[in-house]
């Protein structure tokens, strides 16, 4: 569909016709067959906004035909589309800077943990060159071109925050022997002696300020002065908490200070639920490519249970009360670095092959150190496999801003009276953290029986009793 511009040329000088921020420039038509009148072309160039695109209409003045001579339309937008190339990056000319990419709408700022290169090395586009620390997760700084390394501009334990300036890589260097970075510092060390030295000469008084801003050099130990000092001793070794780990402390330190919390206990004969895994591993492989655990049926059962006490899935804001029409189950997983809670979204609309997919998923990037601020926030429910790591009864406490938290432990063999009989079973503790402010003790004991109930005869879930 082509669109159609008329204008009429008066005799006159042509009046300019404008179009926002648009520039138009008006050119007189050449002379044409007499059937045809004064023609304006229009060479229209917007050089705010647009697609890049070159358009061309076909001009009718009225009376007359279609005229051979084209109109353009460009559309420029050199100058947006190089800022777009590469957010997190600053181009000027063969150097480029690479600065803190945007780390998550909650977090403000991260450590720069460690350098994955060196200045001299070089790097491909997109290649890792750097780790942030942040509250919750690792997050690698990619190299914005292909390049080398000439220094960086921050150290490793600096806080950073996004848009920080962390190195400048060279498009045209070439590789090198490694510059330490010993080498550059004094260059910028270097002509600050002579400064105060010059400084000195010409007012002695100065010599007053380094002193009394050496002392305010110790901010250390005042920000702990909660936690004692200890003082050093021998095969003693003092290392700064990492970021995951202070939020992982500030954040149980706050559940126990919130929550009124109270735990209630249950034990769980593992026979029938471990005699399917048993019989259907094989067959759930070879259709889904998955392993069948344990963890999926847990989290089946729990879901069951908090559909029938709803209580255990709100929570208190305030002076009210958030109910939530929604399961969103957190897994907690251990690893080197500190706890992480990956949440399975809305896994009341999941199966075993979901949730199994879902939490191997979780399990290879929390290993990883991948996993993204996105995928640990929420979650109404958490889930603690403590048995894994062999534990045999724990209290878990609660992750703000659930009202509860479902302890799993490890199965061992036991003496059982079954029919009459004692028979060794294979059993299971399990304990339910909850918020008493919300949450009473029946409706607690409630929600671990149901979980009991379905985990003890998996039948409960096909027949819904």
């Amino acid at each position: 569909m082509f669109g159609v511009i008329r204008r009429r040329v008066a005799s006159g000088s042509p009046s300019p016709l404008l179009l926002g921020q648009s520039v138009q420039k008006f050119r007189s038509g050449s002379l044409v067959p007499a059937r045809v009148s004064s023609i304006l072309e229009t060479e229209i160039a917007f050089h705010s906004g647009g697609c890049g695109n070159v358009r061309s209409f076909c001009h009718i003045s009225p009376g007359c035909w279609i005229n051979t001579k084209p109109m353009r339309e460009v559309f420029h937008q050199e100058a947006t589309m190089q800022t777009w190339r590469r957010p997190f990056s600053s181009d000027s000319g063969d150097l480029v800077d690479v600065v803190v990419p945007p780390l998550a709408e909650s977090i403000s700022d991260g450590t720069l943990a460690k350098f994955l290169k060196r200045p001299g090395d070089r790097v491909n586009i997109d290649e890792p060159i750097a780790q942030i620390e942040t509250d919750k997760v690792t997050i690698d700084v990619s190299s914005p071109e292909s390049g080398v390394i000439l220094k960086f501009l921050a150290n490793e334990g600096d806080t950073v925050e996004p848009g920080n300036k962390i190195a400048i890589i060279s498009r045209s260097a070439d590789a090198t022997t490694h510059v330490a970075p010993s080498e550059t510092t004094p260059e910028k060390a270097a002509p600050q002696p002579t400064q105060k030295v010059s400084e000195e000469k010409k007012a002695p008084k100065v010599e007053t300020a380094p002193v009394t801003e050496k002392p305010k050099a110790t901010p250390a130990p005042h920000s702990s002065h909660s936690e004692p000092q200890l003082p050093p001793k021998e095969r003693e070794r003092r290392v700064p908490m990492t970021r995951l780990r202070k939020r992982v402390a500030t954040r149980l330190k706050d559940s126990q200070n919130t929550f009124a919390l109270l735990t209630t206990f249950n034990e769980v004969d593992m026979t029938n639920l471990m005699k399917l895994r048993a019989d259907y591993k094989d067959a759930f492989v070879e259709k889904h490519g998955v392993k069948l655990g344990l963890m999926s049926g847990f989290i089946k059962a729990a879901v069951n249970a908090l559909q029938h006490q709803p209580i255990v899935n709100a929570v208190i804001d305030g002076d009210d009360i958030i109910y939530r029409d929604y399961i969103d189950i957190s897994v907690a997983v251990g690893t080197s670095k500190g706890l992480v809670v990956p949440v399975i979204r809305n896994a009341d609309t999941m199966n075993f092959a979901d949730i199994e997919k879902q939490i191997n998923t979780f399990a290879k990037k929390a290993n990883d150190g991948t996993l993204s601020i996105d995928e640990m926030a929420g979650g109404t429910l958490t889930i603690s496999n403590g048995g894994v790591y062999g534990s045999l009864l724990s209290t878990p406490i609660i992750n703000p801003p659930q009202s509860a938290i479902l302890g799993m432990h490890s199965i061992v063999s036991r003496p059982m009276v079954v029919g009459g009989n004692v028979v060794p079973r294979p059993m299971m503790y399990i304990a339910l953290t909850y918020d008493h402010r919300i949450i009473d003790g029946r409706e607690a004991v409630f929600f671990l029986r149901r979980i009991k109930d379905i985990v003890e005869d998996p039948r409960r879930l096909l027949l819904d009793i």
